[in-house]
């Protein structure tokens, strides 16, 4: 199948909907509809969109790679190579809004778990924390007394999990559900000195109730789930404040792809996680591989800097390896983008420097680095990504179809490392 035919088949495709159940759909109570940002429709010929197309087909077909510094992957590759016997193996990748909205980690998620093995969703957070966040191999929702703490708009005590966003609740009868298929359950929460209780219950039969009062530290409760798929919720049982972190849904083998996405977010954003609190939540995933995606953000920041961004990564990649040693990091640039200046189309103001300082920091911490931009075609392809049908008219986000092409095109870099590796691997085996 050509890379034309994949694009095409990637633009009809319609990725299926988590399942909901009628109960899901009765538990929580409905929060008020917000209104949505629609961005301007860029409308072409056919003729122009065809030879986009045509153009991007024959571009993301190329046999070079823009994967850098494949050999920092080498740990990550030696474990998916030789799984674990019993547990998944987790990937983790932290980003802005290309990420929260799960399109492009998707693509990776089911590529690797059709080749590795299907592990469940892993970490997602907390109920519906805030407009744009997405997974599509699980569905979560919350009732309106839930306050949101570490998005952008809300700086609060950094006290928020291994995805950096918490749900907190100082109210009884206040739920959080979560639809999903999986072998293996876990709730992370904060254990705080009067900490309230939950009651936990699986498509409405109460099954416990969860204690989050004690010492102040993360807290977890574990569920053996049976098959199928199901749905899972927390009910406040007082006024006692309780802190939510997120769920884990997994099964005893296979991958999982776990996206962290804020939107807005910048990656500086970590470093106001409290380090403790992250420390633990990493441990507890053990991930094998971490994806670092920003940079969007950065790059048309106001207060933006080349010496405090470039610190600010090193300081990431320095805190996540004395905790997760053995985990191979890869730093994501961010994908071409433009936006309108004074009536025109113009580059992010600092978008070069942002990809060249992600590079350089990837080079001189031992982690791979994979060009977006780069993969899109290099400076200005966006715009025949828009002309295509696989870019937004915001020039700044991808399409869903835009978003998995470029999914399928990192994964394919990724593998061509893997085989690599394995190829050099197996001589060595016979050569003894």
């Amino acid at each position: 199948m050509t890379r034309l035919v994949l694009i095409l088949a990637a633009l009809l495709s319609a990725v299926p909907a988590p399942a909901v159940t009628t109960a899901a759909k009765k538990t929580a109570k409905k929060k008020p509809r917000k209104k949505r940002v629609r961005v301007a429709v860029v409308h072409v010929s056919p003729v122009v969109r065809g030879a986009a197309l045509r153009a991007i087909s024959e571009r993301t077909a190329r046999p070079a790679s823009v994967l850098e510094g494949a050999g920092a992957l080498v740990p990550f590759f030696e474990q998916l190579s030789h799984p674990p016997e019993t547990g998944s193996l987790h990937i983790l990748q932290y980003g802005d809004s290309h990420t929260a909205s799960d399109d492009w980690a998707n693509q990776l998620r089911q590529d690797f778990q059709a080749k590795f093995g299907a592990g469940g969703p892993g970490y997602t957070l907390p109920g519906h924390p805030f407009l744009g966040y997405r997974r599509f191999d699980s569905h979560g929702s919350n009732s309106r007394g839930w306050y949101t703490g570490g998005i952008v708009t809300r700086k609060d005590d950094g006290i928020d999990g291994l995805g950096g966003i918490s749900l907190t609740a100082r109210s009884a009868d206040e739920t959080v559900t979560l639809t999903v298929e999986c072998e293996q359950l876990e709730l992370h929460f904060l254990r705080q000195p009067g900490g309230g209780q939950l009651e936990f219950s699986v498509d409405g039969a109460f099954v416990a109730t969860v204690d989050t009062d004690g010492e102040s530290a993360p807290g977890t409760y574990q569920y053996a789930a049976t098959p199928g798929v199901h749905q899972y919720t927390l009910r406040t049982l007082s006024a006692a404040p309780v802190r939510l972190f997120g769920w884990v849904a997994q099964n005893q083998a296979g991958v999982t792809y776990e996206t962290l996405g804020i939107n807005g977010a910048q990656a500086n954003l970590i470093l106001d996680w409290n380090p403790d609190v992250l420390a633990a939540e990493l441990t507890s995933r053990d991930p094998a591989l971490i994806v670092i995606a920003y940079g969007t953000n950065e790059a048309l920041s106001r207060t933006w800097t080349p010496e405090g961004y470039r610190a600010a990564l090193t300081e990431i990649i320095r805190r996540l390896r004395a905790t997760i040693p053995v985990a191979s990091i890869l730093l994501v640039g961010p994908p071409d983008c433009e936006h309108r200046l004074r009536g025109r189309l113009a580059p992010f103001p600092h978008l070069d420097q942002v990809i060249e300082i992600q590079r350089e920091v990837a080079r001189d911490n031992g982690c791979a680095f994979w060009d977006w931009r780069a993969a899109m075609g290099g400076p200005g392809s966006v715009r025949q990504w828009v002309q295509a049908g696989l870019g937004q008219g915001d020039y700044t986000h991808l399409t869903g179809a835009g978003y998995r092409t470029i999914g399928g095109t990192l994964f394919e870099d990724l593998m061509e490392q893997y085989n690599r590796f394995v190829a050099i691997r197996a001589e060595g085996t016979h050569g003894q």
